[in-house]
């Protein structure tokens, strides 16, 4: 058992009143942030740190709790998801509660996630890492090079990291390996990421024109920290689509220096052709050339070749 908490245990019991009180206060008093809280809070007095010290125990045991956090959902502070943090209220040492980053990022994801219902992604995909990934294969090399190479460019400056374009055919991993640059962003940073299953996506943003959500769905999109198009190419295109959404997604992208990925069957010159194509416009390929060029410049191309495993 924890030594703290042995102590206060012994307290609760009645067992040596008066030694173990002030061994308790000893150790509360000498732990770094308590020590470091009473230095700048000068006109807290020793009567005061002696009334709160159950508070001052919460604060020690919480704070250790999170400085070897076990994850969100085995969190055991009081408050889940929560840290505290001493204030001085009118010279009393007291308690308040913030968020935790990994609260703070699910609670950004639920958000996300009651605005977008398009994320049709495999539960492996988002359980990703790149331990778990096959570095054997030959083709897969470059690609798992080029994503643990965006990570580090994007952690030292996110805002001059050109975005990932993973080309290649069906089922050689290309958004596996999207889940894990996934993984290691909210790992090291807790940055937030959104993957999106991009025919589904437009489909529903389609259907969305009746409720008038366009614009809020689309915001998500547009403000996401490391935005992830999965399968572009695969959609049925129309002249809205990529002019109106895709278009004013990444124009949006482009202007706040955001990173955007991409897995596509397409290389850069076969995803043109595709976009100049509609049923209804025919050929438009200055319109997909602007497209393009917000695609082109700001990621890199790299194809992935491998087995099938679907």
């Amino acid at each position: 058992m924890d030594p703290l908490a042995s102590l206060f245990k012994e307290l609760s019991a009645g067992r040596n009143v008066q030694k173990q009180w002030r061994q308790l206060e000893n150790e509360l008093s000498t732990h770094p942030d308590v020590r470091k809280f009473a230095e700048k809070n000068p006109d807290i007095d020793e009567a005061a740190w002696s009334r709160n010290a159950s508070r001052l125990f919460q604060f020690v045991t919480e704070r250790k709790a999170c400085a070897h956090c076990p994850g969100l959902d085995h969190c055991p502070n009081m408050m889940k998801g929560y840290r505290p943090q001493l204030v001085n209220d009118k010279g009393t040492p007291s308690l308040t509660f913030v968020r935790c980053p990994l609260l703070e990022e699910q609670e950004v994801k639920q958000r996300q996630s009651n605005l977008i219902h398009s994320y049709y992604v495999p539960k492996d995909v988002l359980n990703a890492t790149f331990d778990s990934i096959d570095k054997e294969e030959g083709g897969r090399q470059e690609a798992i090079l080029a994503a643990g190479e965006f990570v580090k460019r994007y952690l030292n400056n996110p805002s001059e990291t050109k975005g990932l374009y993973l080309c290649g055919e069906f089922g050689v991993g290309k958004t596996y390996l999207m889940g894990a640059i996934m993984k290691r962003l909210a790992e090291r940073r807790h940055i937030t990421s959104l993957i999106v299953y991009v025919p589904d996506f437009f489909r529903e943003i389609k259907g969305a024109i009746q409720d008038h959500s366009v614009d809020e769905k689309l915001e998500v999109l547009k403000k996401t920290p490391v935005l992830i198009l999965d399968d572009i190419g695969a959609e049925t295109i129309t002249p809205w689509i990529r002019d109106e959404v895709l278009g004013s997604i990444l124009q949006y992208r482009m202007m706040d220096h955001l990173p955007t990925l991409y897995t596509s069957n397409f290389n850069y010159d076969e995803l043109e052709d595709h976009f100049s194509y509609s049923q209804k416009s025919g050929t438009e390929r200055v319109k997909a050339k602007r497209v393009m060029e917000r695609i082109r410049h700001f990621t890199q191309l790299v194809e992935m070749t491998g087995v099938n495993r679907r």
